[in-house]
């Protein structure tokens, strides 16, 4: 394969952990102007331990955990990460917010409204702002704030140093409205995911100077209009923290601070039960060990169960299904994959109901395969589009086996030359067995997609797939091996979107030929894809009739399982360690956070 281009961003590569985890993005909320309001798919909602404001606490400190500490400020920087995303989320506006079912909804606290006003000749999206909304300098949020942005972000200045475009390179000009609070942005080529802009949006102190935009607001924000401000940062205790802001129009928050914490997965159950923590995503095996010492205990004899005791007591695991899937990759590129019917028998060898039961039942939470590439279930424009590849049959996948020149040779031997016990098939080509590398992570989190993995080597072995599971460095799983492609099968997670038309074109697009030899990948690291993929998602893009762009993306998703590059397995579960007081936290599911709400029972 060719090398990896130097110009391919891996604008998502920090927020895939090596235990198979991809941290979510950021919010790219549309409006959800038009649409059924019913359900597609069942839902699970979040579970925040949920609490009206006037029974929560007007005052303290939540400590939430975080991987690191920010490495920026400036969610459009390539090194943005999920705690980069949590500040902007408290500290900036968000034009558009997610709901309990990922769809998208205005946020009155900065926008009036906002509506297509003209589809022809142009495309005219027309904001009226909250008149209150005002930046914590003082200043009115305005159209000025809205250019800046889209010049900063189009792709036309190479001294900004941006992650992404998408969007911002459609829009022709920002111009103010009929009054000062009055934003008229019109396109340059139809975009149907226009309500993804602008959200997180900074200040034209940020994005009206490179210089801002580059370096001051990797470390700073001075300047910013959310309920909370950004304070002060110590690196050596790992600990950001965001103050209420008292100029902050909206509800007020109710807590004093939010500490995001910089604390390793495998260390959070301890500084829970030390009290260093009050809010942490935490491992399978600690969410046992936290409900285990949580649960009254009767013994023989007694009346009534003992209270729990120990350092784990006084806290609680909220569950949900995080925005995100498990995905078995298989990297096209080279080798047996490379033909789509080695590809498609490995997803009709695999068993995606008895994966998800293994690891969704035991936590209590619903179990269903994932169906869809591009949206979760609950989602509008959910569908399970599975039946494009087919279901589980191990005989079919032998015979496309056996089609692509991958005969069966009888079941493996020990090296006493006695048959195998399970006698596995083996499949000959060329001499050469069958055999595929399946790379995992190697780390302490990262044991129950290793669990996954094993099961789906047995259901391989079956149909006659041989595999090698390597185990590499948490570290390097991402950019050593996912994204340089040196692997043949691997098992990571992609999240959920408001609007996949923009944002997951570039994990399915058709790899393309550089000039210097090298493979654009953008973000398909199975380097599987088609043409018709790529026509469907551009067609969605700039279809501004909701229905019909997502029935478009619908068909790029059937097309995305014939290909077989990426086997969605199950939807990740949502495992969120908090004290028992705190509220409106936990597990959020599909829906943003409201941060003015979090905070402590009264």
């Amino acid at each position: 394969m060719a090398p990896l281009s130097t110009r391919t961003r891996l604008r998502r590569s920090a927020a895939l952990l090596a235990a198979g985890m991809l941290l979510p993005l950021p919010v790219l909320a549309g409006c959800g102007l038009t649409g059924d309001e019913a359900d597609e798919g069942a839902i699970t909602p979040p579970d925040i331990n949920a609490l009206p404001r006037e029974k929560v606490a007007d005052k303290g400190t939540l400590r939430w955990a975080v991987d690191a500490l920010p490495a920026t400020l400036n969610t459009f920087q390539a090194d943005a990460d999920a705690a980069t995303r949590r500040v902007a989320a408290a500290a900036l506006p968000a034009l558009f917010t997610l709901d309990d079912h990922g769809r998208p909804r205005r946020d009155p606290d900065y926008l009036a409204s906002a509506e297509v006003v003209q589809r022809a000749p142009r495309q005219v999206v027309v904001y009226k702002l909250n008149p209150r909304a005002a930046w914590n300098d003082g200043k009115a949020l305005s159209a000025a704030d809205f250019q800046a942005q889209w010049q900063a972000l189009r792709g036309r200045d190479s001294g900004y140093w941006t992650a992404r475009n998408a969007g911002y390179d459609r829009i022709d000009r920002v111009e103010p409205g009929a009054d000062a609070h009055e934003v008229k942005v019109t396109f340059a080529r139809p975009y149907a995911d226009w309500a993804a802009l602008f959200t997180p949006l900074y200040p034209k102190s940020v994005m009206g100077d490179a210089n801002a935009f580059n370096d001051s607001a990797r470390n700073e924000l001075k300047v910013s209009a959310g309920p909370f401000r950004v304070g002060p940062r110590d690196n050596g205790q790992g600990t950001l923290t965001l103050v209420r802001d008292p100029k902050w129009w909206g509800d007020r928050a109710k807590l004093d601070q939010l500490v995001l914490r910089a604390v390793p997965r495998e260390e959070r159950a301890a500084a829970l039960a030390a009290g260093r923590l009050d809010l942490a995503d935490v491992r399978t095996a600690d969410a046992d060990r936290i409900t285990a010492a949580n649960t009254p205990r009767r013994k023989k004899g007694e009346k009534r169960a003992a209270p729990p005791a120990g350092p784990l007591r006084g806290l609680s695991v909220r569950r949900s299904l995080e925005p995100a899937y498990t995905q078995l990759a298989l990297n096209g590129s080279t080798g047996a994959l490379a033909d789509e019917r080695v590809r498609r028998a490995v997803a009709r060898a695999l068993d995606r109901k008895t994966l998800a039961e293994s690891v969704l039942r035991p936590l209590g939470l619903p179990v269903a395969p994932q169906g869809s590439h591009l949206f979760m279930a609950g989602q509008q424009g959910y569908e399970d589009n599975s039946d494009a590849i087919g279901g589980t049959d191990p005989k079919t996948a032998g015979q496309l086996l056996a089609d692509a020149g991958w005969r069966e040779r009888g079941p493996a031997r020990g090296t006493d030359g006695k048959r195998a016990a399970a006698a596995p098939p083996v499949r000959m080509k060329d001499g050469k067995r069958l055999t595929l590398r399946f790379v995992l992570p190697e780390g302490s989190g990262a044991e129950p997609l290793r669990s996954v993995g094993d099961r789906i080597a047995r259901q391989l072995d079956a149909v006659g797939i041989h595999t090698e599971i390597t185990k590499v460095a948490d570290a390097g799983y991402f950019k050593d091996h996912i994204a340089a492609g040196t692997y043949d099968l691997a098992l990571y997670s992609w999240p959920a979107t408001a609007y996949p038309s923009t944002d997951a074109r570039p994990v399915f697009a058709k790899p393309q030929p550089a000039a210097d030899g090298s493979l654009l990948v953008e973000q398909n690291y199975t380097r599987v894809g088609t043409d018709q993929i790529d026509q469907l998602f551009e067609q969605a893009s700039t279809e501004l009739d909701t229905e019909v762009s997502r029935d478009l993306v619908g068909r790029a998703d059937a097309r995305i399982w014939a290909a077989a590059g990426s086997i969605p397995l199950y939807q990740r579960p949502e495992l969120v360690a908090a004290r028992s007081t705190v509220v409106n936290a936990g597990a959020f599911g599909l829906a943003t956070p409201r941060y003015q709400d979090l905070g402590f029972r009264r």
